[in-house]
């Protein structure tokens, strides 16, 4: 272990120190004025770390939402029909997008039928999205059935909130 943190440690110097030096260009004006250039790059950086940090709220956004189903149902309820445009525009302007649907069940059901009923939730929300125009090469499907339940007591509230498809973004 301690034999690794010397290597690191040397290698880190090395990369620093053989690190490629700026050839910098005739100064005409007073030193303390930033170049036109400077300000572009500044900026891009700037831009870029906004977008991203953009970027990860809005997926967090929609990573918390999810489409809820009725007891042993796996349609797609109207009232979801807005959750599911809004993944869909996402992932439609993020080509690099690939979305995972999450089909869940409550815990009543055999885990054979629990994770046969996540998976048509599953499904189901995945045929709403192509429908809205996302690729199927955009969207990947698992069923957990009953194994990631959100709550654990044993009550119709609790059931009710187990009901459920996840969607999961992976911007690769």
């Amino acid at each position: 272990m301690n034999k690794m943190a010397v290597l690191l440690a040397s290698l880190l110097i090395t990369a620093c120190a053989s690190a490629p030096k700026q050839e910098s260009a005739p100064v005409s004006q007073a030193s303390d004025k930033t170049t036109p250039s400077t300000v572009t790059t500044a900026a891009v950086v700037s831009d870029t770390g906004m977008e991203s940090k953009k970027l990860a709220a809005e997926i967090q956004e929609l990573q918390k939402q999810s489409v809820y189903f009725d007891f042993d149902k796996s349609k797609v309820k109207a009232q979801y029909q807005d959750v599911i445009a809004k993944e869909a525009q996402f992932i439609k302007e993020h080509n690099n997008d690939v979305v995972t649907v999450e089909g869940n069940a409550d815990e009543r059901g055999s885990n054979e039928y629990n994770l046969g009923l996540g998976s048509r939730r599953a499904e189901a929300v995945e045929k709403s999205l192509e429908i809205l125009g996302v690729q199927a090469k955009q969207i990947k499907i698992i069923s957990y059935g009953e194994e990631k339940p959100r709550l654990t007591c044993h009550h119709e509230k609790c059931w009710k909130e187990n009901r459920r498809a996840d969607f999961v973004h992976n911007l690769g």
